[in-house]
């Protein structure tokens, strides 16, 4: 799934091609993607024509595009979602769901949102276009200017949870998936599973600074892309699994200490670290039998 980094190119992108366009019409070919406007597809595409496109903005994994209406066109990739800058004589992409048609994008452009898993989806935010109230509960994220530090330090602190569990908790830090997850760990050296209340406040800022070093390099880097299916709006891949120090790196040796690096099943998902570098936390019972007084 993409991560934050992903979802950012990609805004950055619409930023750069569509921003101050005019949607023309809208043309829904498959009623999925748009399954959350309850009014319908048709009633979607009326709600969009003649709406010009006032800017880019994202909040963890969601891209919204604020509308002179004061309403925003809310997405979110899924698994699989690409919303690409095609011109009109480009060939339909053989997944695509949603064609927004524009005028004044550079050489009359055309949005589209393809999606071949349809986990995705387009939405409207009614009166959304500054923060959209869908996602208001949503954190903000590492590279946002309304992040705050040191709340979230204070919260990890006070949570019994494992450090990657809250890492990966939106409510508390949005855009933090599970590749950066891992690569964030392994540079503070930490286990997923040590519970954030055993943390020091200072061992909390810097991972918040190696979580904030590995999305910003990849974000340089265009992202990391596993999966054929993410490209940007340029139908372009990111490339940072070229620099991933734990991720998808099972038996390798670790490129700090040489043992070979493990994989443990995690939400139904894959965490990768080093057990020498990254040693497992102790348990709760042995932290307090080593407490009692002899």
């Amino acid at each position: 799934m993409p991560e934050l980094p992903e979802v950012e190119v990609v805004r950055a992108g619409l930023e750069r091609h569509v921003l101050g366009a005019r949607i023309v019409a809208v043309e829904v070919l498959h009623p999925r993607p748009v399954r959350r406007h309850l009014a319908g597809p048709s009633a979607f595409a009326g709600e969009l024509a003649g709406r010009a496109i006032t800017g880019a903005r994202r909040r963890g994994k969601y891209l919204w595009l604020p509308l002179d209406s004061g309403d925003a066109l809310m997405a979110h990739l899924g698994m699989s979602g690409q919303m690409l800058v095609q011109p009109p004589a480009s060939p339909d992409e053989r997944h695509l769901r949603v064609r927004l048609r524009l005028d004044g994008a550079a050489e009359g452009r055309e949005l589209r949102f393809v999606d071949q898993r349809m986990f995705g989806g387009l939405s409207i935010s009614p009166g959304g276009a500054e923060l959209p109230p869908e996602i208001a509960h949503i954190a903000p994220d590492p590279l946002e200017p309304a992040f705050d530090a040191e709340a979230v330090v204070t919260r990890v602190r006070r949570s019994a949870s494992g450090i990657k569990r809250i890492l990966l908790n939106q409510t508390v830090i949005s855009g933090v998936g599970n590749i950066y997850a891992d690569e964030a760990l392994w540079r503070a050296k930490l286990h997923g599973e040590r519970p954030g209340e055993r943390l020091t406040g200072p061992k909390v800022r810097e991972l918040l600074g190696h979580v904030r070093d590995v999305m910003t390099e990849a974000l340089g880097q265009g992202g990391t892309s596993f999966d054929a299916l993410y490209v940007n709006v340029n139908g372009e891949s990111g490339y940072f699994d070229r620099s991933l120090a734990a991720y998808g790196r099972e038996g390798e040796p670790c490129d700090r200490c040489g043992a070979p690096m493990r994989r443990v099943a995690f939400m139904n998902r894959s965490s990768f670290f080093c057990p020498k570098c990254q040693p497992a936390p102790r348990s709760a019972s042995s932290v307090a039998r080593k407490r009692v007084p002899r």
